[in-house]
């Protein structure tokens, strides 16, 4: 029976690992341990910044309505309950994009919020 080496298929996977840590430094980008160490870090960080960034961008968009919704005269909570209340379906990205590029739309939109019943 013929002898089997295996380094092909190791050097093929240490490069592959040595590739993903270019830019690294140091060891990190050199040293296959310590470089498949870095990847898999990067792996796990990629990963729960994914998730991490919705909750976000969420935290940024409900900061810009809130503070676009104290300019025009209401509260953040009661903006989002006259929202709801008056059958709006627009969502947080879309109006913090109009409180931040168009004032006056979502200062319309705050008046019409506030015209609803039981809203103050």
């Amino acid at each position: 029976m013929p002898r089997v080496k295996r380094g092909i298929m190791t050097h093929k996977r240490h490069k592959k690992t040595l590739i993903r840590a270019k830019g690294y430094w140091g060891g990190r980008s050199r040293l296959f341990k310590t470089a498949k160490e870095a990847v898999m870090h990067a792996f796990q960080y990629a990963y729960r910044d994914r998730r991490t960034k919705k909750r976000d961008f969420r935290r940024l968009w409900i900061s810009r309505i809130s503070i676009a919704c104290r300019l025009n005269g209401i509260t953040y909570s009661r903006f989002i309950e006259g929202l709801s209340k008056a059958g709006n379906e627009m969502d947080r990205k879309v109006l913090a994009d109009l409180a931040v590029r168009d004032a006056e739309a979502f200062a319309s939109i705050v008046e019409s919020v506030k015209s609803q019943p039981a809203i103050a």
